[in-house]
């Protein structure tokens, strides 16, 4: 595989993560996160009398240790693996989008077993919430962490789309709007040389007005199914 200069903006821990897969495939990883995220300290209902917790994200691991004894489902694989490192013994993994993770927690919990408690983003799982709500679900939905967008382009960045960017790597539909509101109106032209490589359809939304070379969605809303895509 012929390497290339790639932009990664998604978030840490993410987006080191990102790069160094990038980098065992030969590529020439540029760490730009477009968003910075802070956990939030906020009320949790209590653990003991939860069936499960639910989470869309690897950051809404941030939950106290009273809470990795309970069974936890994960929309993908990634963040599986990160509830796992994060001390929960019991982990399920959707292997998909959100619309999957609803899918299995309807298939293998019960509404009558107690409520769920959904850690999200802020801002973020309401759709998930109602679907599982719909369901039957007791659903108590708690923003355990925060994103904002950086202030600035960073100039590195900048730098790397007038070398030559072969790709630049969103996994957020708030990372590409962020990149969007950022960009100076100097590089929009050198763009028409990038890809942009989106996780989802509201990313690619996202930057649609823009004039990348090409705008590749990803077949599975994974790691994996962006990095094909290169």
């Amino acid at each position: 595989m012929t390497s290339q200069l790639i932009l990664v903006t998604r978030p840490e821990p993410g987006c080191t993560a990102t790069a160094a897969r990038l980098a065992a495939l030969g590529h020439r990883p540029i760490l730009a996160p477009f968003l910075t995220v802070r956990p939030c300290r906020i009320p949790l209902p209590p653990a003991d009398r939860l069936q499960a917790v639910i989470i869309a994200s690897a950051r809404a691991t941030v939950l106290p240790d009273a809470y990795v004894e309970l069974p936890l489902l994960a929309v993908g694989n990634a963040t599986a693996a990160a509830a796992r490192a994060a001390g929960f013994a019991t982990v399920h993994s959707a292997d998909g989008d959100a619309g999957a993770l609803a899918a299995l927690a309807i298939r293998s919990l019960h509404p009558n077993n107690g409520p769920l408690l959904l850690a999200t983003g802020r801002g973020q799982g309401t759709r998930l919430a109602a679907a599982l709500r719909a369901d039957g679900f007791r659903v108590q939905r708690r923003a355990v962490y925060a994103a904002a967008a950086i202030r600035q382009f960073p100039p590195h960045a900048a730098e790397a789309i007038r070398e030559g960017l072969h790709a630049a790597l969103f996994f957020s539909a708030e990372t590409a709007r962020a990149f969007a509101r950022l960009l100076p109106r100097s590089l929009r032209d050198q763009l028409a040389r990038t890809n942009a490589v989106v996780i989802g359809r509201q990313a690619a939304d996202a930057l649609q007005h823009l004039p990348f070379r090409e705008l590749r969605v990803a077949l599975r809303p994974t790691q994996d199914g962006v990095l094909a895509l290169l």
